[in-house]
Order: structure tokens, then sequence, then C-alpha cells
């Protein structure tokens, strides 16, 4: 039984040709090289990753990989056949981001070390850029489940998009809990995307794509299997996804306090759910309040501080914002009084047809309207 939506279309990179695309997913197949080697090899065969493939170890050494990667890559090259890796994908049905695509989320891409790869089952949209990660202990307490099931409830009814990491305990009632309140949930998941970790898990991951309410994430390919050091890896991008992370119960020695660091270096807000001082379960929670976390007491203290009660009118704004200098060259000589192509032609001193073109992209976008015969006007 798959998790994947069998009447979906299969969703490629729209950035890069199908076979650059092919050799973009072997790379994220070979180990020893991370994003970091990546960009190394992009930046020295200017973006021409079937040439970086096909390099040999000296042309390797050329652009700056170590001789142990090299030796190591070009033994695992052997094993891996491009676009086989792209047909079992297709057969699937997964989605397939780069960092070369304009739906890479945004808050991840800024991150250091950032996936160069982005496997999804499901669907990512632009108010997923509203995220709150909240991460805990695999074994809840009762008080832990109804504060992750309040806040996670309580921000998924403000549009918050909650992103957790799929294991039990807080992660499961998180994702749950955003569900059932109609909201979207993010799961990142360690391991490949036909291996859903835990099994126990396995209808929670089909009901987040089967939804439509959210997606499942990961860096690693098909057929990796989870393993304990992947899921540090992982935590990085469930704080890289958010905006901030919520910390609802947590002991001291928890993997959600890895997140916490890396919320931290990415610049994120931390939250934390202060806990009963005599339960082991809180001894991590409260401990990294003392440490400079934000206490909160209610969801409102969240969105006070992230400035997230508006979150489709932020959206809507976002939809109208120019994506070029010519879009804002125009933006700027229009306003609420018609203006005539004629003399945005004259005033903007771009060329006819890109003032032609470019109207009727923002006309299409809701960017303007035209109100007469080629007059023009800001929609809002």
């Amino acid at each position: 039984m798959t998790v994947f939506d069998s009447s979906a279309r299969y969703y490629p990179s729209g950035a890069l040709p199908l076979d650059d695309l092919a050799y973009w997913i072997a790379f994220s197949r070979v180990l020893g090289i991370g994003p970091k080697r990546f960009k190394q090899l992009l930046a020295f065969f200017q973006d021409d990753v079937v040439a970086a493939w096909n390099a040999d170890s000296a042309t390797l050494a050329q652009a700056g990989i170590d001789q142990r990667t090299i030796d190591s890559f070009l033994r695992q090259r052997k094993d891996i056949v491009p676009q086989r890796e792209l047909e079992r994908l297709e057969k699937l049905r997964a989605t397939v981001i780069t960092w070369k695509d304009k739906n890479y989320p945004p808050l991840l891409k800024a991150i250091d070390y950032a996936p160069p790869v982005l496997y999804v089952a499901g669907r990512l949209t632009e108010a997923d850029q509203f995220s709150i990660a909240i991460v805990g202990t695999r074994n809840a307490s009762q008080y832990g489940r109804q504060v992750t099931e309040q806040f996670a409830r309580e921000l998924a009814a403000h549009n918050v998009t909650i992103v957790s990491g799929l294991a039990l305990g807080i992660d499961t009632i998180a994702h749950k809990a955003a569900l059932d309140a109609g909201g979207r949930t993010l799961a990142v998941m360690a391991c490949g995307l036909d291996i859903i970790y835990p099994a126990d898990n396995h209808r929670l991951a089909k009901r987040i794509v089967e939804s439509g309410q959210g997606a499942l994430i990961t860096e690693f390919p098909l057929g990796v299997k989870p393993e304990s050091r992947y899921f540090p890896t992982r935590n990085r991008i469930i704080s890289g996804l958010s905006l901030g992370v919520l910390v609802t119960e947590a002991p001291e020695k928890s993997g959600a306090l890895i997140t916490v660091k890396f919320a931290l270096e990415q610049g994120r807000d931390v939250f934390a759910v202060p806990g009963n001082i005599f339960s082991t379960k809180s001894t991590g929670v409260n401990k990294i309040i003392q440490d400079g976390a934000r206490p909160v007491m209610g969801v409102s203290d969240i969105l006070t501080d992230l400035n997230l009660f508006m979150i489709p009118q932020q959206i809507e704004m976002q939809a109208i914002l120019p994506d070029n200098d010519e879009e804002r060259a125009l933006l700027a000589l229009l306003n609420h009084e018609p203006r005539h192509i004629d003399e945005l032609i004259r005033e903007s001193g771009l060329p006819t047809m890109t003032v032609t073109s470019t109207l009727t992209m923002m006309e299409l976008k809701g960017m303007i309207k035209q109100v007469g015969s080629m007059q023009f006007v800001v929609a809002r």
C-alpha cells in the first residue's frame, strides 16, 4: 500500500530539463557529496551537472574535491543509473524540487546546507511559508499530549502550517491535531519516501498526502532506510522550513533539542511550553527556557511574536508583488488614476513590446486592471 496519490500527475522539477534532473537525483544518492560539495561542483562545471557526474578523478580534484571523496564517488557512481532513478520516482508520482525551482521552500533555501534536492509526496503551497515546527518527546505525558493538541489545533485554525517529524509521540499528536482542525501539516522524514517510519504512522502519512492538507518531505532518495545518523540531518530541515520552533514537552536528552540547536543557528525563534518541574519529561523544555527560549502560555504568544494574525492577507499581498524590474518600473508609475499605455511607454523608457507583455502579465496576476481603452490602474 502506497502513500502516493495514484491519480496525481507526476511533477518533475520545472526549472531543469529531465536529463539534468536525473543527474541531480543521482548526486543526492551519493554518500559524501552533500550540499556544500555539490554546490562546489556546480560552480566548477558551470551548472553542467552531467559533466560533473561523468568527470574523471583528475578533473574532480581540480574542482576542489578531496581524494577520499573522489574515490568514494567513483565507486558509488558505478552502481547508480541516473535515468533509472528518475523513472522510479515517476512511477510513484513523486514530486522532485531542486534549488533551481521557484517552489523550493524559501525559508529552507536560506539556511546553510539546504538540500539540493527535495522529494515530496503530497502538496506544498504558498501558505506553507507561514509554518511553525512542533517537536518533543516520543513518550508524551497526558499534559504533553494536551498542550500539543491545543497549540497545533489553534495554530492551524490561524492558517499556520504545522511542521514535525512523523515520529511517535509529540510529532504524531501535532500532525493529527492540525489535520483534524482542517489545517496543513508537513512531515519531514529521515528516509526515502517509499519507506514510512515508524510503520505505525503509515495511515497518518497516507492521510497527510490524500487529504490535500500537507506533504511528506525528505532529502533522501528512494530506498534509503532510516538510520540514527539521519535524524539530526532531518531535524535541520524541520527548523529550516519553519519561522519558529515550539517545544511542548521534552526530557533532558531529547532529539527535539537538536532541532532547537539548528533553529538557533538558523536564526529561528524558539518557543517552549513550561512543564512540571518534578517531571523528567519536562527537564529539557524547562532548561531551554532557562537558556533563553520564549515561554508561551497560549497560541497568541506565538502569533504576536511572529505577526501571524493575518496570514491570508499576507499571502494575497505577496501574490501581487512585482517579480522583475519591468513590473517594478511600471507599478511605480501606476496608481488609482488611469494611465494610458503610451504614457507608460514614454515614462518608463521600456520597449513597447516589453510594456505590452508586462502589463498583460500584471493584469493576469491581479496586480493591475484595465479600465478603458489601453488605460490601466492598480488593482488595489
